[in-house]
């Protein structure tokens, strides 16, 4: 499940993600929602949050995420993700070289930090 938090506000968008994400989690709440920041504000800042509960992405929902990044790979201005465990931190160091803006990683608990960084 994706959750837009409520601390998101301009071109900065909080989300949480619990559970096994899906392809509906992508289709209805994370790409329309970046897609409706990036044409707003052009380049956008994302704070990813991963809850205790995480436990991947359905394959077309990891289909999804790799082909959002690499439409917008140039679209994103810095992206935090907390708490994640290290597989998906490793899987975000790599996709950043494929991305324009910044990626930085926070463990559990650092949200208020991360979320300071990303809207610096």
């Amino acid at each position: 499940m994706l959750e837009v938090l409520t601390q998101s506000a301009g071109a900065a968008l909080a989300v949480r993600a619990s559970g096994k994400l899906t392809d509906a989690d992508y289709q209805k709440v994370f790409i329309p929602r970046l897609e409706a920041l990036i044409k707003q504000h052009g380049r956008v800042k994302v704070m990813l949050i991963f809850a205790m509960d995480f436990r991947g992405w359905e394959a077309k929902a990891a289909w999804d995420d790799a082909a959002f990044g690499l439409k917008h790979r140039k679209d994103c201005a810095k992206l935090a993700v907390v708490g994640a465990p290290s597989w998906v931190n490793w899987g975000a160091k790599v996709g950043g070289h494929f991305m324009s803006g910044e990626i930085k990683t926070f463990a559990a608990g650092q949200e208020d930090a991360a979320w300071k960084w990303v809207v610096a």
